[in-house]
C-alpha cells in the first residue's frame, strides 16, 4: 500500500466513522417517530454513511462526492444554527452558546467537511507536499466557493422562515 492510498483509506476511514457517529447522535436526540419530519436527519446520515464514500470511492464520482458531502454540512449547518437561535440557553452566556446549543455538532460537522476536502484535494491534486495551492478563492473547488454557498443558504432559509410566518 502506497502512502497516499493508505491516507486515502483513513479519511473515508474517518468520514465513514464522523457520519455514522452524526447518524446515531440523531437518532438519539430527534427520533423519527416522535416527529415524521426527523426522517430527514436519518436520510441524510444514511446518504453520508453510504453514498458519500462511495462517491469518494471512484475517480469519476469524485466531484459529486466532494459536493454532496459539502452541501449536506452546508445545509446542516443551517439547520442547527435555525435550531439554536430557536432555542437559545438561559441566561445567554459565553459558555452557555459554546455548550447548551449546537455549536459543538457544527463543529464536529464541519471537521467531516474538511475531512471531505483533504481527500478530494489529495486525488485531484495529488501528494506533493511542494506544490502550491492555486485559484481564485471563490471558485470551485476552493474554501471561498463553499463559504459564498454557506452565506446564500443561509440567507435563502433565513428568507424562506421569515416570510413563511
Amino acid at each position: 500500500m502506497t502512502a497516499g492510498s493508505y491516507v486515502r483509506s483513513l479519511c473515508l476511514a474517518a468520514l465513514i466513522v464522523i457520519a455514522l457517529g452524526g447518524l446515531l447522535l440523531h437518532l438519539r436526540i430527534h427520533p423519527y417517530g416522535n416527529n415524521p419530519s426527523f426522517l430527514i436527519n436519518v436520510v441524510c446520515g444514511i446518504i453520508s454513511v453510504i453514498v458519500v464514500p462511495l462517491l469518494f470511492l471512484f475517480k469519476r464520482t469524485l466531484h459529486y462526492g466532494y459536493v454532496v458531502n459539502g452541501f449536506m454540512v452546508i445545509v446542516g449547518t443551517v439547520t442547527m444554527a435555525h435550531f439554536s437561535l430557536a432555542h437559545l440557553p438561559a441566561p445567554l452566556t459565553p459558555a452557555g452558546i459554546l455548550l447548551k446549543t449546537t455549536f459543538p455538532d457544527i463543529l464536529i460537522l464541519w471537521g467531516k467537511f474538511f475531512i471531505g476536502k483533504a481527500l478530494f484535494d489529495l486525488e485531484v491534486f495529488g501528494y506533493n507536499r511542494t506544490a502550491e495551492k492555486k485559484g481564485v478563492s471563490y471558485r470551485y473547488p476552493n474554501l471561498g466557493w463553499w463559504f459564498v454557498h454557506l452565506i446564500a443558504a443561509a440567507a435563502v432559509y433565513g428568507a424562506g422562515h421569515f416570510l413563511g410566518k
